[in-house]
């Protein structure tokens, strides 16, 4: 993907159009089957070796940890990596600090079991690496496939669009009214449009509009838009939020659209200041957020902030084929809610695991006292999606039995009863090496490595490749599963090889 300078913000719009009517948002991203030696559990069962957070019985392994447990909150943003290949393809090395390898990893379909009804299937699967005792260690959650368009319950979607001056550039603004134009006509009968722009104030174009006889309204609402002069996202988000409430609709999925390059430099630009501000909304009403990240320029720290404590999520966008993935493929999924306030907790067997970490989510952790504290933050999934956690795991040497056990928390999106479902990992199952693992776990890997490479940690994985090797295995793995995804990644490991990172 290489004509980054494409309107990305409308092209988007555009492929709005088809988002919740013919993109087939039915389609089971499941890809392969799991590798042998996972397990796959839908009903809840304690790790026996490891106590509940809070319990009696942490022992220190051999590193000095405190702890056996590792807890985090869901997190299905995947901007980091749209950004990092945009930044890459324009000849740039990515600011380390916008890397998220948890974005990367889940930036590539899986090969997990679905359940059948809302809520998780859990898969946790391994391979062991060249270095040491170290392995690699994937806990895979995943949600039902996503309903069939006719099925879905109707959607109440207020997009809040950035008009700043940038904006009016040739093939900006001029495109989004088309674009816009072209979704109002696409979109269902029961389905309601409001339109809020922002640029130094915000305003609200149009309020929540039932389509159904009122398109004509929309168009002229969309044919008025003209570029102005600042970026005041806090204005934007708030007036976006009020305009939401206003129009809520009862049994519908109430969501709000930011589409922005996120550069705020008027008004408020704190994120959690300008989310206090629209608190009620998002507690009692359940109004969620879609960030959509822009432009060349992207302010990435503000719109990961907002989608992660706004009971989102949040892309980025690059070009047409991004739009389209975005708007065909991942927005419907997330007009429906599986599961609200989704947190994991995986528990490490002291006699089998003499160390391990978490790979990325390093913004999304919870206190393991917190796992079943329904109070606290979790994250908002939709059906058809994957979540994976990757794990650097030292294996003590002669180990058997368990090495780990996943669990995930939710709570229902209607009722909020809390639910969990686990998944188990023996040391028996783990592969020999990861040139053994499902092609998936492969993609995975290779998708953590790039990552760490990019932002260069401290400590880095496990038996880490060099950029030509990895660029080779991506390029393996994209013949292999004829995935266009995974050609993106190889294409973008390779704009990095060029750079010498």
């Amino acid at each position: 993907m290489r004509n980054h300078r494409a309107p990305a913000l409308f092209a988007v719009t555009a492929a709005a159009a088809l988002l919740l009517t013919g993109c087939g948002a039915g389609e089971d991203f499941g890809g392969d089957k799991a590798a042998d030696g996972a397990a796959h559990h839908t009903e809840p069962f304690p790790a026996p070796s490891a106590p509940r957070a809070g319990e009696e019985g942490d022992d220190k392994n051999d590193e000095g940890r405190s702890d056996r447990l590792s807890t985090f909150a869901l997190d299905v943003d995947t901007a980091s990596y749209g950004y990092a290949r945009r930044t890459l393809a324009e000849g740039r090395r990515p600011d380390p600090a916008t890397v998220r390898p948890e974005e990367f990893v889940n930036s590539f379909r899986q090969d997990y079991e679905r359940p059948d009804g809302n809520g998780f299937s859990v898969t946790v699967d391994g391979a062991r690496t060249g270095d040491d005792d170290w392995s690699l260690v994937r806990v895979g959650l995943a949600t039902r496939t996503a309903a069939q368009q006719g099925e879905r319950p109707p959607a109440a979607l207020t997009f809040v669009i950035d008009v700043s001056g940038s904006m009016g550039e040739p093939g900006r603004l001029d495109l989004a009214k088309s674009s816009l134009d072209t979704m109002t006509d696409r979109l269902r009968d029961d389905d309601s449009v409001a339109l809020v722009t922002f640029s130094g104030e915000a305003e609200t174009v149009l309020p929540m509009t039932r389509l159904g006889g009122h398109r004509g309204r929309v168009h002229d609402a969309v044919d008025g838009l003209e570029p102005a002069d600042s970026t005041n996202l806090g204005a934007g988000v708030e007036t976006g939020y009020a305009t939401a409430v206003e129009g809520l609709r009862k049994d519908a999925t109430n969501r709000v659209v930011l589409i922005s390059d996120a550069l705020a430099n008027t008004g408020d630009t704190d994120a959690d200041s300008i989310l206090e501000r629209v608190g009620t909304a998002r507690r009692e009403h359940g109004v969620t957020l879609f960030g959509v990240g822009v432009g060349s320029d992207y302010g990435d720290a503000l719109m990961e902030r907002l989608a992660d404590k706004g009971d989102g999520h949040t892309v980025y966008v690059s070009d047409e084929t991004d739009a389209r993935k975005v708007f065909c493929d991942d927005l419907p999924r997330n007009v429906d809610l599986t599961a609200r306030d989704a947190k994991a907790q995986v528990a490490f067997d002291p006699d089998a695991v003499a160390e391990f970490r978490l790979v990325g989510y390093d913004d999304r952790k919870v206190a393991d006292d917190d796992f079943q504290n329904d109070r606290v933050d979790g994250g908002e999934v939709g059906p058809g999606h994957t979540v994976t956690a990757l794990y650097a795991v030292r294996v003590k040497p002669g180990a058997d039995g368990r090495l780990a056990t996943a669990t995930v928390r939710w709570l229902d999106p209607e009722t909020r009863t809390p639910h969990e479902a686990s998944g188990r990992l023996e040391t028996g199952a783990l592969r020999d090496d990861l040139a053994d693992a499902s092609v998936r776990f492969r993609v995975t890997a290779t998708a953590a490595y790039f990552a760490d490479a990019l932002r260069r940690p401290e400590t880095g994985l496990p038996d880490a490749p060099g950029l030509a090797e990895l660029q080779e295995t991506a390029q393996t793995l994209a013949r292999k599963t004829k995935d266009a995804d995974v050609t993106a990644l190889a294409e973008a490991i390779a704009d990095a090889n060029h750079l010498d990172l």
